[in-house]
């Protein structure tokens, strides 16, 4: 059978099967699973740094270095990954990405200076945003496009479990003696059994499949869901409206900024960037922030954890209207929202405004990363998901790298509340972003999102067909 003809029939097929079978929910206990290790492990430094800069004498600017270093690495892993996984398919980079940030996050336990923790904190980050970006890229592609928002926030939610639990772990080791602060980067290493798991259990993403060349092979699988769905049901599926098939994307960065994808691209560039900027200015320099504002290590610490909690609702709440409401207006409230909350924060001394704003603070980001998440990769084609995707989430982390060595000269010229006041800028222009010039996504199939202006260079439908 011929690409043209097998794709949008399968696409139909697997687009009707209800998210109520077997493996459906298998996929989603396994993403959710390796990010309650990808979401702790990126918060393991900002909890340890307290007690390494008394242990190791290290300057504010010493722990912005380092943590600029973690995010180099996530850029790397973030646009390296995404574009493999364009190449070879979603799940093996998924799986050896996950493996590789468990090895080097265990490493780092082992560090005994600064330059080795640093280089350790690059390798770990490669594989950390390198798995998001995939995984990412993997839910769209195999959730319904009426709940693709909801099963991601349901997966994002269980896995920001690892936010408080890993802050909460820190609480108590990090203080309990000399070498407290290696158990908390063990952690990470764990995140190695889900992906052996992944290994058996998560099949390959069935767009991926059609999208090159190799639906034969996607045809078992939705046969499967098929049968499953048609047992847990007890009825036959409803006929596969088979849509129109939109012509398919290169694959390369050129096309990425070609005509057609331009406009989308520049847009998500320019919002991840001020987004990962502002999320990451604040959470990983916060605990910091509360010492030199006059708090202990032991109050930081325990405020940090309580903050973190807002986490997991905060997924849970984007839940509730992600796929009701359209993402680049929910987005662009999120933003102005927390925006407000973060100036309170930078202006409060009593612990107890700290302890309840952070808690929204915390809440809003990951509601706002849920929506982020869903939206970034239902812009762009198959072919161009997990470049684009990546390339986005990367350029993000690459600006945080720099924001992170502006971070403390902030702080050291200007003082405490001027931090809070940067990050609050930059959170309103990822704000603006989105509500200026977002795409709307919200209920659409991923086919009809990434149809514009056709691209010359790319072949016609009956081309293609003539070519098989």
């Amino acid at each position: 059978m011929t690409q043209s003809g097998t794709g949008p029939q399968l696409l139909a097929r697997f687009s009707r099967i209800p998210v109520t079978t077997r493996s459906h929910r298998r996929w989603a206990i396994l993403l959710a699973g390796v990010f309650v290790f990808e979401l702790a492990d990126l918060h393991t430094f900002a909890l340890v740094a307290p007690e390494l800069r008394k242990q190791w004498h290290l300057s504010v600017a010493s722990i912005g270095l380092i943590t600029s270093l973690g995010f180099v690495g996530m850029f790397l892993g973030s646009a390296i990954g995404g574009r493999l996984s364009d190449a070879y398919g979603r799940k093996k980079p998924l799986i050896w990405s996950s493996i590789w940030f468990s090895i080097f996050s265990a490493l780092s336990a082992l560090a005994t200076d600064l330059a080795t923790l640093g280089v350790l904190r690059i390798l770990t980050g490669v594989g950390l945003t390198s798995m998001t970006a995939i995984a990412l890229s993997y839910v769209s592609e195999m959730y319904p496009r009426d709940l693709r928002g909801r099963y991601l926030a349901l997966i994002f939610g269980v896995g920001l479990s690892g936010i408080p639990l890993i802050s909460w772990f820190a609480r108590a080791v990090v203080p309990a003696g000399t070498d407290g602060w290696r158990w908390v980067f063990l952690v990470g290493g764990l995140g190695i059994v889900v992906a052996a798991l992944m290994i058996k259990y998560l099949p390959e993403s069935i767009r991926w499949q059609i999208a090159n060349g190799t639906g034969e092979q996607a045809e078992s699988l939705v046969a499967q869901l098929e049968r499953e769905a048609v047992a847990k049901l007890g009825t036959d599926l409803p006929e596969p409206e088979i849509a129109t098939e939109t012509p398919a994307a290169r694959g390369g960065l050129r096309e990425l900024f070609g005509p057609q994808y331009r406009r989308r691209t520049i847009v998500f560039f320019i919002a991840s960037i001020f987004a990962v900027v502002g999320f990451y200015g604040y959470t990983s320099f916060v605990p910091t922030l509360l010492v030199e504002h006059g708090f202990d290590v032991v109050h930081s610490l325990t405020y940090t954890s309580i903050v973190q909690l807002g986490a997991i609702p905060g997924a849970f709440l984007a839940f509730t209207f992600t796929d009701r409401w359209e993402r680049k207006y929910s987005l662009g409230i999120s933003y102005l929202s927390i925006t407000a909350l973060v100036l309170v924060y930078g202006y409060a001394d009593e612990a107890g405004v700290i302890v309840v704003t952070g808690f929204l603070i915390a809440m809003l980001l990951q509601t706002s990363t849920v929506l982020a998440f869903t939206y970034g990769p239902e812009i762009f084609p198959t072919e161009l998901r997990g470049l684009g995707g990546g390339l986005g989430n990367g350029l993000g982390r690459l600006a945080t790298a720099g924001g992170s060595n502006l971070l403390p000269v902030i702080f050291t010229t200007f003082g405490y509340t001027a931090v809070f006041i940067y990050v609050g800028v930059v959170l309103a222009i990822t704000a603006i972003a989105y509500l200026g010039w977002g795409e709307r996504t919200t209920g659409r199939a991923l086919e009809t999102v990434t149809v514009g202006p056709r691209n010359p260079a790319a072949p016609t439908p009956q081309e293609r067909e003539n070519a098989t």
